[in-house]
């Protein structure tokens, strides 16, 4: 019997590949709107972060999901994805 293959993403805060199910997707959606997505199913451009605070706050300083999406992204939107997460982990 084949083995499935499980779907590796790599985090863009410490760069590491890791089963997708073990990150948290961010989703810029097609009105460009920033949000975290739990189900892994909403329209949009992805980018894949741990679910370690220390990987979240990391990406803030270093503006990660700026490059990811090509667009500015206001410091604002990564307290609110900071903020979201951790009623996530509750």
């Amino acid at each position: 019997m084949e083995k499935k293959k499980i779907p590796m993403r790599m985090c863009i805060g410490c760069r590491e590949m890791k089963p997708k199910k073990d990150l948290i997707r961010v989703v810029k959606s097609p009105e460009g709107n920033i949000l975290l997505d739990s189900t892994g199913k909403k329209n949009g451009r992805g980018a894949y972060v741990c679910k370690d605070i220390n990987c979240i706050k990391k990406i803030a300083r270093q503006k990660a999901l700026s490059h990811a999406f090509g667009i500015a992204v206001e410091p604002s939107v990564y307290a609110d994805l900071e903020k979201e997460f951790s009623e996530i982990e509750q």
